[in-house]
């Protein structure tokens, strides 16, 4: 998403004011500091809100405005994962050790956007701790089983399963779900509110944060690097990239990672009638077991957000195409609510690289540089601590600080006029192995 001239922001229900989001002013001369980061979601804010609690001078360099992409249009929440690969089978794949080190990475994900949460005073209307994942038929239960014995075995984790009755009993149907399993960590939050708090926290702590200021080239300058902006350019150290699924390409490094949209729909505020007929009060984040995952949870104005991914397009055609599926599956999965309204609908880009895995570290072939990508759609806590990594490991900590699965260089893909034919097969595959979509009933 380059094209400038897109709105300033995405007519989410999260930016539904934008006059309340503060503008960052372009860069207005040049700069030289210690480490520049060029991209203000939760991974750049967090590099640079880690940069200066160490004593070093941070800018931070953002295209559009902090919180315009991914860590402002998710559906907030804040849990486990960031790689395509559930628990045991990451374990199968990589080692027990690798897998391990991995999780406790994602464990101090969590635990870090709630120490910032607490740290910098930021109201994220927090809800209630876990999530569950809902079985999408009967035969999905015996796979959770599976998670759920190896997350308890392997991590002490205290995954609970659910049996379909306990859904209702947990205010989660009637939506004609097999089951369920309920991990007990991770929460859900306000995505604008919690990018918008990491802004204010380095406002406060000195750190310049410039909007309207992409970054068009990045040139090696004897011991450090050259950011030209439009008019300006920064002399900095070390530089962090943070820009994840909306790298430009012009910086290098896009052809690591391919991106696709996930949207989200969200209701009207919906009524204590409504409520009772789909038996749905539950605040907890929620999505079902399907390859190509629904995602959804109650806000706290009583509005349904629901999200899913698929298709390849931005345009308004395919925007378009996205968001009549989106109500089919909403009105199959939740036939009580067919007919209530969306109030808003949109979507972001979410990236994934040729692993399946995030990278945090050093980027090849260029001293000095580090970057922080590849959450593959689950971002809000992992981005949080990868930012802090990435600049950690700017300013002089050993590579080892970041899990060894995350700091495997990324493999280069092909051009994405290639590789999507590829990918797309990828999901049409995962779509017949999930199943027919079949209108869910008590």
């Amino acid at each position: 998403m380059q094209d400038t001239a897109a709105p300033p922001w995405p007519d989410s229900l999260w930016a539904a004011d934008p006059g309340s989001l503060p503008a960052h002013a372009p860069l207005a001369g040049d700069r030289r500091v210690d480490l520049a980061v060029i991209g203000a979601g939760y991974a750049g804010l967090n590099a640079a809100l880690e940069a200066a609690g160490r004593g070093a001078e941070a800018l931070v360099l953002e295209a559009r405005q902090p919180g315009w992409g991914a860590s402002g249009r998710n559906g907030g929440f804040a849990c486990l994962g960031g790689t395509l690969f559930g628990a045991a089978a990451l374990a199968r794949r990589f080692g027990a050790d690798r897998a391990a080190e991995a999780h406790r990475c994602q464990r101090a994900a969590i635990d870090r956007v709630a120490a910032n949460l607490a740290e910098y005073g930021i109201d994220a209307q927090t809800g209630p701790v876990g999530e569950v994942c809902l079985a999408h038929r009967p035969a999905a239960m015996a796979g959770l089983a599976d998670e759920a014995d190896f997350l308890n075995r392997a991590h002490g984790l205290g995954v609970t399963m659910l049996p379909r009755d306990a859904l209702a009993e947990r205010g989660l149907g009637p939506a004609g779900f097999a089951g369920g399993a309920l991990t007990p960590v991770g929460f859900p939050l306000n995505p604008m509110a919690y990018a918008q708090g990491l802004a204010g926290a380095a406002t406060r702590a000195g750190i310049a944060i410039h909007g309207s200021s992409p970054v068009t080239a990045l040139i090696h300058d004897g011991g450090g690097w050259l950011l030209r902006t439009p008019g300006r350019t920064v002399r900095a150290g070390r530089v962090v990239l943070a820009m994840n699924a909306y790298a430009d390409p012009a910086l290098g490094g896009a052809r690591t990672t391919l991106t696709v949209p996930s949207s989200i729909l969200v209701t009207r505020p919906l009524t204590s009638a409504e409520e009772a007929a789909q038996n749905w009060p539950s605040r907890a984040m929620a999505y079902d077991s399907r390859r190509l995952l629904h995602y959804f949870r109650r806000l706290p104005d009583g509005r349904f957000l629901f999200g899913m991914r698929g298709g390849f397009g931005t345009d308004r055609a395919a925007l378009g195409a996205i968001r009549s599926r989106m109500r089919r599956h909403f009105a199959a999965l939740f036939p009580e609510w067919a007919a209530v309204e969306t109030a808003f609908f949109w979507s972001g880009l979410v990236a994934l690289t040729g692993r399946g895995l995030p990278f945090i570290g050093p980027v090849p072939g260029r001293p000095g540089v580090f970057a922080a990508f590849g959450f593959h759609g689950n971002g809000v806590a992992l981005a949080s601590e990868a930012g802090r990594g990435a600049a950690g490991l700017a300013l002089g900590d050993a590579l080892d600080t970041v899990p060894a699965l995350f700091r495997q260089p990324p493999t280069r893909l092909p051009p994405g006029w290639l590789a999507r034919p590829a990918l797309s097969a990828m999901l049409r595959g995962a779509a017949l192995l999930d199943g027919p979509l079949r209108r869910r009933t008590a």
